[in-house]
């Protein structure tokens, strides 16, 4: 059994041997590697059965080792990235510790990866794959908008983001409406907002509605190549544009 490591912060390196060696027995062979260019030399020289690696190494990430080299081993990466990429591994079936792990996340992983590979159905990582988990990583340093502040006569309250159900514009600012069906008033032109809003989530169906993926319960088809919408938490169905109808009909079968 022979493991390489790719994980430039130290004490995250020293942890993952630990738990090598507590699973595994007490010295495993290993070898180490900070950066990409380390790991590039100890990929083309040596045969591993298995690699942990982080994502963000000293010179680059560790995506781009992968898809210069073929390797058919599993890899299970561990990392401190959330939400985006960790649905795009889910997506594609690749193991994944998000830091800071456990004991129980580290053998729940190998555990599934020793399984798949030793039944045969273990698929390599191939440029697809990792030209869609780098978009991810990319998509996720981007700072959507997670809550509004609405201003009352009574004091601020907080409005999240995944509680919006539709945003109707309303001249210089605009009302959100949340699944309970209630009504909150942003100061802000609707067309600041769609660029706020993450847009795998959102859609701008015509020039005054944004509404919210997560909570459509219905879609009929309309004149002109439109859409009626039912929502959660909204009594009149909204209509899409006829401009918007395609787009959208790409938008929700992502």
């Amino acid at each position: 059994m022979r493991i390489l490591i790719l994980e430039d912060e130290i004490p995250a390196y020293q942890k993952l041997v630990k738990y090598l060696d507590e699973y595994f027995g007490q010295g495993i062979a290993h070898d180490w590697s900070r950066s990409v260019a380390e790991g590039k030399s100890f990929l083309k020289s040596e045969t591993y059965n298995v690699i942990l690696s982080d994502i963000q190494l000293l010179d680059g990430i560790s995506f781009d080792l992968f898809n210069e080299i073929n390797v058919d081993c599993p890899i299970i990466f561990c990392s401190a990235h959330d939400e985006y990429l960790f649905q795009a591994f889910n997506t594609n079936g690749i193991a994944y510790i998000l830091k800071p792990y456990s004991k129980g996340d580290f053998k729940k992983a190998i555990d599934k990866y020793e399984s798949l590979f030793k039944q045969g159905q273990y698929n390599t990582l191939n440029s697809s794959t990792l030209n869609f988990l780098k978009s991810a990583l990319q998509e996720e340093h981007i700072q959507y908008k997670k809550r509004f502040v609405i201003k009352r006569s009574k004091g601020i309250q907080l409005l999240n983001v995944s509680d919006i159900s539709v945003i109707e514009a309303s001249g210089d600012f605009c009302m959100a409406t949340d699944i309970q069906g209630k009504k909150h008033p942003i100061l802000q032109k609707i067309s600041v907002l769609a660029e706020q809003l993450h847009p795998k989530k959102f859609f701008r169906i015509n020039r005054s509605q944004i509404i919210h993926i997560e909570y459509i319960e219905n879609i009929e088809n309309h004149f002109k190549n439109r859409l009626l919408i039912k929502l959660k938490g909204v009594e009149e169905k909204v209509m899409t544009s006829s401009a918007n109808t395609s787009d959208f009909r790409k938008w929700i079968e992502q």
